[in-house]
């Protein structure tokens, strides 16, 4: 997706697309990190964040999955907290239309990159603090959120509980997705012996930001099975749980880890 400054046409254009995925045979369907808007003034996307209760988004992803009978993870909506802070939310809604799973975003993005640009996100999103597991038909299902993917820890984490898949949605900038993302998400997948799923903003937001874009998905084995590219539009993939099984025989790193002191 490329997300606008305002609910609606993000909306519209993230129901479009679910619609499309699911009538192509999706069973579930997951949208990128900030999927209802993406705003560059701290002030203005304080007004726009509403508390979950009153959120668009929630309300149009609680009926979508109902009316589709589909699983379908809202990658993250900024949900108004109260006190000038915001939570940068992800859901999971089943299909019965019910929200299964929240995850509040935990690492905050606060970097100046070399393209000119700086991002403070503490300064207006509240950090979560718990890792989120959850149950889907085919297994376990651990929720992280974007700049998450550079802290491996919650990644072993969420595997040693049980994950067979882990989300990554994500609004990487276009010059560190350029260097990082697919190397990132394919090393999540190797370590942790799971699927990983990357919806991803791309293209050119309010104010200027860029988006890297490609949506991927990665096998547990680290092979790239989906790459959205950098235009708006959905991927598929075969997603064969046993394969989860076979990459952590093969690899059994979960399982081989030592306790070790540290030098000095």
């Amino acid at each position: 997706m490329t997300a606008a400054a305002d609910h609606a046409p993000s909306l519209d254009a993230a129901e479009g697309l679910i619609r499309k995925a699911h009538d192509a045979g999706a069973d579930l369907i997951m949208t990128p990190e900030v999927t209802s808007l993406i705003e560059s003034s701290r002030a203005a996307a304080l007004e726009k964040s509403l508390p979950e209760a009153q959120h668009p988004g929630v309300s149009l992803f609680r009926n979508l999955a109902a009316e589709l009978s589909t699983w379908l993870l809202a990658g993250s909506f900024g949900v108004g907290l109260g006190g000038g802070k915001i939570a940068n939310r992800s859901f999971l809604f089943g299909p019965d239309g019910e929200i299964k799973a929240r995850y509040d975003k935990i690492h905050m993005f606060d970097v100046a990159i070399p393209d000119g640009q700086t991002y403070r996100e503490s300064a207006t999103y509240q950090p979560g603090d718990k890792a989120v597991l959850t149950d889907l038909p085919w297994g376990s299902l651990g929720l992280t959120i974007c700049y998450d993917v550079r802290f491996p820890a919650i990644y072993r984490v969420l595997a040693e509980a049980g994950a067979s898949f882990i989300t990554v949605p994500s609004a990487f900038t276009r010059l560190t997705g350029a260097a990082h993302w697919h190397t990132l998400l394919r090393a999540r997948a190797i370590e942790t012996g799971c699927y990983i799923f990357a919806p991803a903003q791309c293209g050119t937001h309010a104010g200027g930001r860029e988006t890297y874009g490609h949506s991927l998905v990665v096998s547990p084995w680290g092979e790239v099975l989906a790459d959205g590219g950098e235009e708006p539009g959905f991927v598929m993939a075969e997603i064969d749980p046993a394969a989860v099984t076979r990459a952590r025989s093969m690899v059994p790193s979960l399982s081989n880890v030592r306790t070790f002191s540290l030098p000095g």
